[in-house]
């Protein structure tokens, strides 16, 4: 799979197109996607859901995404380093990057709230006249109103997000959550005894670790978010249930309906079904 670099710290353009230029391509930057005009699906790591005008996608480092353009659509994408994030002085809200971070969990638009809908759609109008009418200052101009944007995505990804994550999450934890999201099909890497051999700790420390900025265990967290990411696929994707099986490392089909079953009541076939009536 090919692999998309950003060069600069900040990038920002506008697009009028037919088609997806990229499609299936992995990232090593945020990128934010705002739909001006036109509708479509939005694929992001295997899950599929459609988009409408005003929605706002938040695609983060590793994640592989694609859109499939039902009529010609108009975007405004804003891309943007893991630097940009660390050398703004964020004075509001505490660790963005691990906010930020926590969109990979997520699908759809990270838009919740009815009125950042509506201021959005403003910054983004003002951006794109900012990139159209290059003058002095428009550098400066463009990262505030960028930097406007990715405070309104991270307190709405803060409304989405599970209280289990703490608000004073430090930055060694993103790198084992970024850790547990690379390996979540590979259950081997996923041994607590493995991660804290990564990570340069013991695993009782670990473990205290983890809960102390997580509010829960290690393993809740890796269960929950297999959870969530099983849920998507039968929400967003057709895939069968052994090809899910095969997808996070279960042995079969019986596996993976036995630990699904323990967290939400039901079989992955019955969850389908559930979804449909």
């Amino acid at each position: 799979m090919a692999r998309e670099n950003i060069y600069q710290s900040l990038e920002v353009f506008y697009e009028k197109v037919d088609e997806c230029p990229l499609r299936d391509r992995l990232f090593n930057f945020f990128e934010l996607v705002y739909v001006i005009s036109g509708t479509g699906n939005h694929t992001v790591n295997g899950n599929t859901f459609p988009y409408l005008v005003g929605d706002l996608f938040l695609i983060t480092p590793n994640d592989s995404h694609g859109f499939n353009l039902e009529s010609t659509c108009e975007f405004m994408v804003v891309r943007f380093g893991e630097s940009y994030i660390r050398e703004y002085q964020w004075k509001s809200i505490d660790h963005i990057e691990c906010l930020l971070y926590y969109a990979s969990h997520l699908s759809g638009s990270v838009l919740v709230n009815n009125d950042d809908k509506q201021m959005t759609a403003l910054l983004m109008q003002n951006l794109q006249q900012a990139t159209e009418h290059q003058t002095m200052y428009t550098e400066d101009l463009i990262s505030h109103l960028v930097n406007a944007i990715i405070v309104i995505a991270a307190r709405n990804i803060a409304i989405i997000k599970p209280q289990s994550i703490s608000p004073n999450a430090d930055i060694r934890i993103l790198q084992i959550l970024d850790y547990i999201q690379e390996h979540i099909r590979q259950p081997e890497f996923l041994k607590v005894a493995v991660i804290a051999e990564k990570f340069g700790l013991s695993a009782t420390y670990l473990g205290s670790y983890f809960r102390k900025q997580c509010n829960e265990s290690i393993q809740e967290y890796i269960s929950s978010y297999r959870i969530r990411l099983i849920e998507h696929r039968l929400r967003f994707s057709d895939k069968r249930v052994h090809e899910i099986a095969d997808e996070f490392g279960f042995a079969d089909e019986s596996h993976i309906n036995k630990f699904f079953k323990r967290h939400k009541e039901l079989t992955l076939k019955a969850y389908r079904i559930g979804l449909s009536n």
